[in-house]
């Protein structure tokens, strides 16, 4: 994926090569299958690998008046043309510049931020290689319209910057709520604690098996839990029991749970899928659960071969990981990729209020997937952008082409999320018109069929000034930018960051004060906390 555009002209292509870009684009649809066991990973890939064969366009879209349209396609092995731009009255019928598109899995991870909150309120700044800018986006409520059925709506806005001529973009994907407990599909849940004998500390096990303990009093009676403990090695404390009038032994099993001595990852990630492929229920959500501070220190520590094994039982079972971060010493990184390849996401809990959100609430309301393998694809207009930046998903990029290729892995997605990436992007001297539009694609989870859905932007749909947008892009706003600041390498914390008008922390901090001030949101008031401690020990 191509992070940033470049000033290049758009090409003229005549009829017979527009021609030839669709037909070639139609073959490579037809050819696309939906075979899980040829995924690629791209999850787990930062490079860019554009090159041989000829990307797919994006679908064509029905025009309103002087509505302009925009494939999302480039020429094959990525080569650019010169000359003007072709138009058909008011519309752009050629591809873009591939330089100009933008293609990413999705990624409802949260963890990074949650993380960071906790360092910063023990008196340390977070070391910026844990700081995932995307997750501290993606960990406020947005209220993007929601979606009739399964699969997602998308929504494109954005405003202007302090900086001349850059603008922050923002796309949302959401998908429809999430349905009451008694309509959901059952679940399946193989929970794999940490028992090592750093869960001794305080706001670990302790915070584990309280809130796993209210969790087990709210899932339905169809549902079916399974526990595995590892330390120095792994051990199923409890098959998977249909809970039904069994709530008993699954309360037993969690009480006993005990700190022990080392931590044997790898050992505790087999055990657990073996006992989630053996305990897998058909028409049911089956989920591996880890809970861990994932700080492998015995036996397999070699996170390929952990990775591996995550990966296999996902492609040949469909068994999904959701992975729960906790305790101050805590593998970020590990955690993520586990997840990452397990078609799942991660939080991190660090408080009892935490924990019952994670296990009581969200858990049980998302254990349903809407969509598998989702992808998003973000085509910007050269004759109105000179350059963008896609903030975060650093590991999340996907090279173009396999946009529409369902054999490269993508994220996974449940009712009631919301998905948002935010760009930012300078605009040419007097742009006027499309500015870009967004495509995500997924596949249904039981059918495995493709779906795709589309939103554009124009250039007066910028906003003046980013701090007098609506809510959602302001706090959006706000925690890309805190994330950029932490990310900032050279200590200059109140200089602004490294995207487009970012103020200083000390600007941020009052700003994020007053956010949370007018908008009155609990969560608002946190970050807005955690800036202002940022703040004092930068």
């Amino acid at each position: 994926m191509n992070r940033y555009g470049t000033d290049g002209k758009r090409g003229r292509r005549g009829t017979t090569a527009l021609l030839a870009l669709t037909l070639a684009g139609g073959l490579l649809l037809t050819g696309c299958g939906g075979d899980d066991d040829a995924s690629s990973g791209a999850k787990d890939t930062t490079s860019d690998s554009r090159g041989g064969s000829a990307p797919m366009p994006a679908p064509d879209r029905p025009r309103g008046e002087g509505e302009q349209r925009y494939d999302g396609g480039t020429s094959s092995g990525g080569a650019r043309e010169s000359g003007e731009g072709e138009k058909n009255g008011d519309s752009r019928e050629i591809a873009p510049d591939p330089d100009y598109l933008s293609t990413f899995a999705l990624d409802v991870d949260t963890a990074s931020y949650g993380y960071a909150r906790r360092t910063l309120s023990e008196g340390r700044l977070p070391d910026p290689s844990t700081v995932r800018p995307e997750e501290f986006v993606n960990s406020f409520r947005q209220d993007y319209e929601r979606p009739d059925g399964d699969g997602f709506s998308v929504t494109v806005d954005g405003a202007r910057t302090d900086d001349e001529d850059w603008s922050l973009v923002r796309v949302g994907l959401a998908t429809r709520p999430a349905e009451r407990q008694s309509e959901r599909p059952p679940a399946a849940l193989t929970f794999v604690i940490d028992v090592s004998g750093s869960m001794a500390e305080p706001g670990r096990l302790d915070l584990a098996q309280e809130a796993l303990g209210t969790m087990t009093d709210r899932l339905r009676d169809d549902d079916s839990v399974a526990i595995v403990t590892f330390s120095d090695e792994a051990e199923t404390v409890l098959p998977m029991t249909r809970l039904g009038d069994h709530r008993g032994r699954v309360h037993d099993a969690i009480d006993g749970l005990e700190p022990m001595e080392s931590t044997n990852l790898g050992a505790g990630v087999d055990t657990g899928y073996e006992t989630a492929v053996e305990g897998r229920r058909e028409g049911a959500t089956n989920r591996v659960v880890l809970v861990s501070d994932a700080l492998a220190n015995t036996g397999d520590t070699d996170a390929d071969t952990i990775l591996e094994r995550v990966a296999t039982e996902r492609r040949e079972h469909g068994v999904t990981l959701f992975g729960v971060g906790v305790g101050s010493d805590y593998g970020d990184a590990l955690m993520e990729r586990l997840a990452d390849r397990g078609d799942g996401h991660t939080t991190y809990v660090s408080t009892t209020e935490d924990a019952r959100e994670v296990f009581s609430e969200q858990l049980p309301r998302h254990i349903e997937l809407t969509a598998r393998d989702a992808k998003a694809q973000v085509a910007f207009d050269p004759e109105t952008v000179a350059e963008f930046r896609l903030v975060g998903y650093d590991n999340r990029q996907v090279a173009d082409e396999d946009f529409r290729d369902d054999r490269v892995d993508g994220g996974e997605v449940g009712p009631g999320h919301t998905v948002t990436a935010l760009y930012a992007v300078r605009t040419r001297s007097g742009a006027d018109g499309h500015l870009a539009t967004a495509t995500v694609r997924w596949l249904d989870p039981d059918s495995r069929t493709p779906h795709e859905e589309s939103g554009v932007v124009e250039t007066d749909a910028l906003d003046d000034s980013v701090w007098d947008a609506d809510r959602g892009l302001r706090v959006t706003a706000t925690a890309a930018y805190f994330a950029d600041a932490l990310r900032t390498s050279d200590g200059g914390y109140d200089h602004g960051g490294s995207l487009p008008g970012a103020p200083g922390l000390s600007e941020l901090s009052e700003r994020a004060d007053g956010l949370a001030d007018r908008t009155e949101d609990e969560d608002v008031r946190e970050l807005a906390e955690a800036i202002e401690d940022a703040n004092r020990l930068a």
